[in-house]
C-alpha cells in the first residue's frame, strides 16, 4: 500500500509538472540547443523532487555561480581566503608545491597569522610529489595542514586504495566552493600551467553548511579529533544569520552510491537531453543501460570525453564502450585542447551536478567523494551552454570511423575492459 501511495503521489506530481517542450534550436557548437522543457512557473523545489531520488535531502535558497577552469576558480577562491574573518576549511586531493600551491599557501598562512582558524586536509597519495618542507613551513606559520592516510603498507592495500578525492573550500560558513579543481598548476592557464578543463561551483546559502559537515566528518574520521564537531557547532552558533537571495535547490551528496543513484534517476527521467562531461569514463552496466535506454526513447544523449587523458590506460578502457554507445545513438565528443578533468552533467537544462565524482570504478567503490546536485533553469542553462561550446573544440567520433581503428587498439581495449573494475 505504501508503494502504491508513492506511485500515486509521483503521478500527481508529474501531472502538475506537465512539460512545455519547445522546438530544437541550432546552437553555436555541434550539439543543438534545446528549447525549454519545463514552464518557468514550475518551482525549483518541484523540479528537484522530480529528478532526484526521494531519499535525497533538498536545500532551497542557495545562490550559485559556475566558474570555468582555474582562470575563474582560483581568483574567486583566493579572494574568499583573503576575506576570511574566522575560519577556513580546505579539503583537496592534490595540494602541489608548485606556483599555484605557493600562491594558496601564502594566502592560507597570511590568514592564519591574522587570527583565522585554518585547517587543510590533502590526500597523501594525490600530493606525493609535493615537498615536505612546503607543508612544514605552513605549519610553522599557524596552518593546521595534515595528510589523509599517508603511505603505510602495514595497514593493508585497502588503506592505500581508499583515497580522499573531494575538493571543498569553506570560508566562515558563508561561502563554499566545490568541483573538480585541485590546488596545482595543471589548472592554471596555458603558458602558466597545464590549462586543464574543469568546473567549480561557488555557493552561498544552506548548502555551505552541508559541505562543511563533510569536511568535519572526514577530519574526525582521519584523526579521531573528538573536539572538531564541538568547534564546528561553535562556529555555526557564531555565524551571522542572513537571508540568501538565491533560488537554487541543492543537494550535497558524499555517498558514492547516492551520487551514482542521482545520475541514474535523472537520466531515467530525462525528457529532452542528457549532456555529460566525464574526465574518466569507465561506467558500470547500469549506467550504460540507462544512457542507451534514454537515447533509444528519443532523448539527446551526448558525452564529452578525453581525447588525450593524463591516464592513457583509462583512455583506452573508455573506448571499449564506444561501439555499444554509438550503436545506441549516443554522440561522443573527444576533447582536443589538453586534458579534460570536468565531472559534470546537465539534464533537460534544469538538473545538473558537478563535483569530484568520476564515472569509473575507483570513485564508485573506494574514494571519498562530494558532489553538488542542483535544480535550477538558469544554472542549468549556464552549464548546458558551457557544454555546447566545449563540443565546438572537440572531435566527434562516428561509428563507421571507430570500427576502422587499428587491430592492436581493439585488442588493448578488450584486455583493459576485462580489468575495468580495478583500473
Amino acid at each position: 500500500m505504501r508503494e502504491l501511495g508513492a506511485e500515486r503521489e509521483q503521478a500527481g506530481l508529474t501531472r502538475r509538472m506537465a512539460p512545455e517542450v519547445e522546438p530544437v534550436r541550432q546552437g553555436p557548437g555541434p550539439v543543438p540547443e534545446h528549447g525549454r522543457v519545463w514552464s518557468p512557473a514550475i518551482p525549483n523545489r518541484l523540479l528537484a523532487r522530480y529528478y532526484l531520488p526521494r531519499s535525497h535531502t533538498i536545500l532551497p535558497g542557495n545562490s550559485c555561480q559556475l566558474l570555468r577552469d582555474g582562470v575563474e576558480a582560483y581568483p574567486a577562491m583566493l579572494e574568499a581566503i583573503q576575506q576570511a574573518r574566522r575560519y577556513i576549511r580546505l579539503e583537496t586531493y592534490q595540494f602541489i608545491s608548485d606556483a599555484v600551491g605557493e600562491l594558496f599557501g601564502q594566502a592560507l598562512a597570511e590568514a592564519a597569522e591574522r587570527g583565522v582558524h585554518v585547517k587543510v586536509l590533502f590526500d597523501a597519495v594525490g600530493s606525493w610529489t609535493s615537498r615536505r618542507d612546503f607543508f612544514e613551513a605552513l605549519r610553522q606559520r599557524g596552518v593546521d595542514i595534515r595528510p589523509f592516510k599517508p603511505f603505510s603498507l602495514s595497514r593493508g592495500l585497502r588503506h592505500l586504495v581508499r583515497r580522499d578525492h573531494r575538493k571543498i573550500l569553506v570560508v566562515d560558513g558563508e561561502v563554499a566552493f566545490t568541483g573538480g579543481v585541485n590546488i596545482s598548476a595543471h589548472w592554471a592557464p596555458l603558458g602558466q600551467g597545464g590549462g586543464w578543463r574543469d568546473d567549480v561551483l561557488r555557493i552561498e546559502g544552506p548548502a555551505v553548511h552541508e559541505l562543511e559537515r563533510r569536511f568535519v566528518a572526514t577530519w574526525r574520521m582521519a584523526f579521531q579529533d573528538r573536539f572538531e564537531r564541538f568547534r564546528s557547532r561553535l562556529h555555526v552558533s557564531r555565524r551571522r544569520t542572513r537571508t540568501s537571495p538565491g533560488k537554487v535547490c541543492l543537494s550535497v551528496l558524499s555517498s558514492r552510491r547516492s551520487i551514482h543513484r542521482a545520475y541514474l534517476n535523472a537520466i531515467a527521467r530525462a525528457r529532452r537531453s542528457v549532456l555529460i562531461a566525464a574526465a574518466y569514463f569507465v561506467p558500470d552496466r547500469r549506467m550504460v543501460a540507462a544512457l542507451c535506454e534514454a537515447a533509444q526513447r528519443g532523448v539527446e544523449v551526448s558525452l564529452l570525453l578525453n581525447g588525450r587523458s593524463d591516464h592513457p590506460l583509462l583512455e583506452h578502457a573508455t573506448r571499449a564502450f564506444y561501439e555499444k554507445l554509438l550503436g545506441a545513438g549516443i554522440r561522443i565528443f573527444e576533447w582536443q585542447r589538453g586534458v579534460l578533468h570536468a565531472k559534470t552533467a546537465v539534464v533537460d537544462g534544469v538538473w545538473g551536478t558537478l563535483g569530484s565524482f568520476n564515472l569509473e570504478r575507483l570513485s564508485l567503490a573506494f574514494n571519498h567523494e562530494a558532489n553538488a546536485v542542483f535544480a535550477d533553469p538558469r544554472l542549468g542553462k549556464a552549464l548546458e551552454d558551457s557544454f555546447r561550446n566545449d563540443c565546438g573544440n572537440c572531435r566527434e567520433v562516428s561509428l563507421a570511423e571507430f570500427r576502422q581503428r587499428p587491430f592492436w587498439q581493439k585488442v588493448l581495449e578488450r584486455v583493459l575492459y576485462f580489468f575495468r573494475k580495478v583500473l
